[in-house]
C-alpha cells in the first residue's frame, strides 16, 4: 500500500497512478510483496528536503531524494510499514533539465531509487553501488523508461 502524499504546489504536474506503479513494480521486482507492505512516499520543495538533509545527514542543502527505512507493523493497514522516501520535485526538474529527459522520468528514477533504499540497497561500496544500478536499470526497463540509472543522483 503506496501512502502518497504531493505538495499542493506540483499536484497538478505528477499522475499518481504512475508513481504508485512504479512503487509497486520496484517493490515486485524486489519480491516483496505489494499486499503485505507499505510505505509513505513524499513530493515535496526544497525547503522541506534541506531541513531534513541537515537534520538527519548534517548537510545544509537540498537534495533529490532522502529515504528513511522502517520495518514495524503498521495498526492502521495491518502491514509492514517499509518506511518514509521524500522526494523533492523542484530537484527532479533541474535533474531532468541537465540529463536532457522528461521530468516524469527522472521523478520515477527517484522513486525507484529511494524505495531501492529503504530495501536495504545503498551505493556507498562499489559492490553494492553495482548491485543497486543493476536493480535500478531493471526497474526502469519495466517502466519503459530509457534513461541511465546514474543520471545526476546526489549522494544521497
Amino acid at each position: 500500500m503506496l501512502f502518497l502524499v504531493i505538495n499542493e504546489e506540483f499536484s497538478n504536474k505528477i499522475v499518481a497512478v504512475i508513481v504508485e506503479r512504479a512503487a509497486r513494480l520496484t517493490l515486485e521486482h524486489e519480491s516483496v510483496p505489494w499486499e503485505d507492505n507499505s510505505l509513505t512516499l513524499v513530493i515535496t520543495g526544497d525547503q522541506q528536503i534541506k531541513a531534513l538533509n541537515l537534520q538527519y545527514r548534517g548537510v545544509n542543502a537540498p537534495t533529490d531524494v532522502l529515504s528513511f527505512p522502517a520495518s514495524y507493523p503498521d495498526p492502521d493497514s495491518a502491514t509492514n510499514y517499509l518506511g518514509d522516501v521524500l522526494i523533492s520535485f523542484p530537484r527532479a526538474e533541474a535533474q531532468a533539465r541537465e540529463a536532457g529527459h522528461l521530468v516524469e522520468q527522472e521523478l520515477l528514477l527517484l522513486v525507484v531509487h529511494g524505495i531501492l533504499h529503504l530495501l536495504g540497497h545503498d551505493h556507498a561500496k562499489p559492490g553494492d553501488e553495482k548491485q543497486m544500478w543493476a536493480a535500478q536499470a531493471e526497474i526502469l526497463d519495466l517502466l519503459g523508461i530509457p534513461i541511465n540509472p546514474l543520471s545526476n543522483l546526489s549522494n544521497d
